[in-house]
């Protein structure tokens, strides 16, 4: 049986394995998809901060950045709320057809660009909070 320890290692190497298919992502200018792995990324941070704060070593079955870190300590300001909400859509939305052009067309460079930096600062500061 695994260790508490061992489970959030489990998803913060997970995570790491993520963050290095965003940046291959990106350089092959599969932008949606780029930022759809941010997403995972952040969602697996997340799942080992839950670990961290709660009795059970199995994070709730959901990619709602929001929910997993309503049972945790971690506080939000309210740029930082409003940026999980808006990954959130990355998660959802670019799996659905009817969606997905619909974000392919948001997703260029540049916008690519400035979310995975927001992204990367959010990653920072979360890993920070699995320590």
């Amino acid at each position: 049986m695994k260790t508490k320890e061992e489970h959030i290692a489990f998803w913060l190497n997970q995570a790491e394995d993520d963050w290095s298919a965003v940046d291959t992502l990106f350089k092959g200018r599969k932008y949606l998809q780029s930022l759809f792995f941010a997403h995972l990324v952040i969602e697996k941070i997340c799942k080992a901060i839950w670990i961290k704060h709660n009795e059970g070593n199995i994070p709730p079955r959901t990619h709602n950045l929001i929910h997993l870190l309503s049972t945790t300590p971690t506080e939000l300001n309210v740029d930082r709320s409003e940026f999980l909400l808006y990954l959130n859509r990355f998660q959802l939305e670019g799996r659905y057809p009817d969606y997905f052009t619909r974000m392919h067309n948001i997703c260029n460079e540049s916008f690519t660009t400035e979310m995975i930096d927001k992204t990367n600062a959010l990653r920072l500061w979360l890993q920070e909070k699995v320590q």
